[in-house]
């Protein structure tokens, strides 16, 4: 079954660091581009970051950027979200999702493929 697993989210002072995995099952993520969205309460949830297939492109919401990081690992069939310099605002469920030869232009808005059920992320004293 094609599924896709996010973990590292939890409980985290502000100035602190976090590092999330989004892991792919039943198919191979190489061919795929991966996108971060964040959702907080009472909030839209909002694109953060996008990964190509390849990793030949990478975008970074300005709300986030010089603070988070996005990589791919193809051999493990995983991409990852690093998480620094952390704000009570960035305080959400973060959700990883998928599409197939993507270039991640608009990875906002776009349609995936598949979703994972998120990893709550909290940044507090």
């Amino acid at each position: 079954q094609v599924q896709l697993v996010e973990s590292g989210g939890g409980l985290v002072q502000p100035g602190g660091s976090l590092r999330l995995s989004c892991a792919a099952s039943g198919f191979t993520l190489d061919y795929y581009a991966i996108a971060w969205f964040r959702q907080a309460p009472g909030k839209e949830r909002e694109g953060v970051s996008c990964i190509s297939r390849r990793g030949s492109r990478t975008y970074i919401a300005d709300s986030v950027k010089g603070r988070f990081t996005i990589s791919r690992d193809d051999a493990k069939n995983t991409v990852y979200l690093k998480m620094n310099s952390l704000k009570p605002e960035d305080t959400a469920v973060y959700t990883c999702a998928t599409r197939r030869y993507y270039d991640c232009s608009g990875y906002g808005s776009t349609q995936y493929d598949y979703w994972g059920q998120g990893t709550q992320v909290t940044v507090s004293s």
